[in-house]
């Protein structure tokens, strides 16, 4: 057996060549905003805050602020005797009512019918919807200017001169505020919904009030934002067809205080500072519905 030749195989390791998976590691954790961008929010703030404030600051003091070579940045003590000057100079008090009354009711006609106008070019189907949303987007892109004349003579006919529904009636809804009601809905309310609530037996009001209105909440607060305070702010039209003297507006009352020769600028930005706590209190009320319509509309965008 001597010439018999054992061959040897080498014997192969049972053990596997490949490398060893690692273990996934761990998502890296997101970054916060950095102190830039916070440092940055607080100078959009300050510089957003600082001419109410320093208007404030200025009413408090007497007329010979205005005039000082390192403005004023403390508030004086001034404030009710400039407070009762104002009100003994324009009625100030029938002003604020009635600029409350004509930005109360354009808000909430607004909202209201423009939610039910965006809702029918949105979701429904009838004969000339396109043509028909065209037309009112349309008359958005004409001057108001051109619209003066045609309106002063409606409103004359009409015996609204020197009344408050002459500045109402005209901004009981906008194409801007139908726009914005069609888009939302476009956007918040899916057509399943509306189809799912129909077949339900949900008539279509109820399906408005409902389906539509929670879903579109937040677009609805920020256009009633927007309507006060363009109405609030309005002083072309009120001047024309009001009364400064038996039905003015907060606007056309203040503009007085700077019609003569002489202007007190401490009195007129007292009035500049009531105008404005009727605005900044709306907005308090509403800030969290017009924080979540415009964070939702960041995140679909």
């Amino acid at each position: 057996m001597s010439g018999v030749r054992q061959t040897t195989r080498p014997v192969r390791s049972t053990r596997s060549t490949r490398p060893a998976r690692r273990a996934p590691s761990a998502a890296p954790a997101r970054r916060g905003p950095g102190v830039l961008v916070y440092a940055l929010l607080v100078a959009v703030v300050v510089v957003s805050v600082f001419p109410l404030y320093w208007a404030v600051v200025v009413a408090s003091r007497d007329g010979s602020a205005i005039g000082e070579r390192v403005p004023p940045l403390v508030p004086g003590g001034h404030l009710l005797d400039n407070l009762r000057e104002l009100v003994d100079t324009v009625d100030l008090w029938l002003a604020l009512g009635n600029s409350l009354i004509v930005a109360g009711t354009v808000m909430v006609s607004n909202v209201v019918l423009a939610t039910l106008a965006g809702f029918a070019f949105a979701r429904l189907r009838f004969p000339g919807r396109n043509s028909l949303f065209l037309v009112v987007v349309g008359t958005a892109m004409m001057p108001t200017q051109l619209g003066v004349i045609p309106l002063y003579l409606v409103v004359g006919d009409l015996g609204w001169y020197g009344r408050l529904e002459a500045v109402i009636v005209p901004g009981l809804v906008s194409a801007f505020s139908v726009f914005w009601m069609r888009q939302a809905c476009e956007e918040a309310v899916p057509v399943e919904l509306v189809e799912a609530a129909r077949s339900d037996g949900c008539s279509l009001p109820r399906t408005v009030w409902h389906v539509v209105v929670p879903l579109v909440r937040p677009q609805a607060a920020v256009l009633g934002m927007l309507s006060f305070l363009a109405a609030w702010n309005d002083f072309f039209w009120p001047l024309i067809v009001l009364d400064p003297n038996d039905t003015p507006t907060v606007q056309v009352a203040l503009s007085r205080l700077a019609s003569g020769y002489y202007t007190d600028y401490a009195l007129l930005l007292t009035g500049v500072s009531v105008a404005a706590v009727p605005v900044v209190v709306l907005f308090l009320l509403l800030a969290r519905h017009i924080v979540s319509g415009i964070l939702r509309g960041a995140v679909r965008g």
